[in-house]
């Protein structure tokens, strides 16, 4: 390991073999400040249902970060490290826009609907930076465009470091890149043993509820026994191939069964206290 300590939360708890706890997140200023002072691993800014601004991403990542948290640190570890969910589907092959969330400085990409070897290889390829065919883990080629200055000044090192340190784990040791893919269909389950097989570097592979229920016939209905099968599928496939599984919809109800069953990237979902507008209703007689 380099002597740069590790500066992705998220990678940082799987490599110890705990969970990683993420969320996520519409880029909006105050949710990102609030986010960034909760003790959650990773946050996954949500720009694939919502609209793709880079500037407002770049904004969002700023405020997130703390003088007194990371002096108090003694590290220039994030004390949590963003994450985009981009707006493609896994088939349409946009590496542009992972390019551009990299190059401001995230962590960590998700593609949505990734449903074949050629898309996962495809979203690791995104992900890296090209280097010579005789250089350690080559496979898969990286395509990634040659712009880090963005990227090593919101990391905090040189952009030879960034260099070093900017691909994928766990393929790389040293990464701090992870790659998600988002098993949404019953066509990626019954590819997902093969993308495992034959694809190197992804990190996580992450359940899409709402849209593998829709594609079985049965949208948002997540105890029925067709989808409960189906996501209890995609979680023995990760298992055997030893890559962490996420769930998207954990809750103080549902948490403590998710770990039990072996889920290892948990997106608990953030809520807002409406105590204060309950207690004022009711004072005023308008409850």
């Amino acid at each position: 390991m380099s002597d740069i300590p590790r500066l992705n939360g998220a990678i940082r708890a799987l490599e110890q073999g705990k969970p990683a706890f993420t969320t996520f997140s519409a880029p909006e200023i105050g949710a990102a400040q609030a986010i960034g002072a909760a003790a959650y691993d990773a946050v996954v800014f949500e720009m694939e249902h919502g609209p793709h601004d880079t500037n407002t991403l770049r904004t969002c990542m700023q405020y997130m970060l703390d003088r007194k948290q990371i002096a108090k640190s003694g590290s220039i570890a994030p004390a949590v490290a963003p994450f985009v969910r981009i707006p493609p589907n896994g088939g349409e092959m946009n590496q542009w826009l992972a390019k551009q969330a990299l190059d401001v400085g995230v962590y960590g990409i998700v593609w949505p609907h990734v449903s074949t070897v050629e898309e996962a290889r495809n979203a690791v390829t995104a992900c890296r930076y090209p280097r010579p065919p005789s250089a350690p883990n080559y496979e898969p080629a990286g395509m990634r465009g040659d712009g880090p200055r963005g990227a090593a000044a919101y990391w905090g090192l040189t952009q030879q470091e960034y260099y070093k340190r900017a691909d994928v784990w766990p393929l790389a040791p040293d990464g701090e890149v992870l790659v998600v893919i988002m098993c949404e269909e019953a066509k990626a389950i019954k590819n997902l043993p093969k993308m495992l097989e034959q694809v190197p570097g992804i990190g996580v592979v992450l359940i899409g509820e709402g849209d593998l229920s829709q594609d079985l016939g049965y949208p948002r209905q997540y105890d029925h026994p067709t989808v409960a099968s189906a996501i209890d599928e995609i979680l023995a496939i990760c298992k055997a191939h030893k890559v962490p599984c996420g769930h998207p919809h954990v809750s103080a109800k549902n948490v403590e069964g998710l770990l039990e069953k072996g889920f290892r990237w948990l997106m608990a979902q953030p809520t807002l206290s409406f105590a204060g507008l309950e207690l004022g209703l009711k004072a005023s007689g308008r409850r």
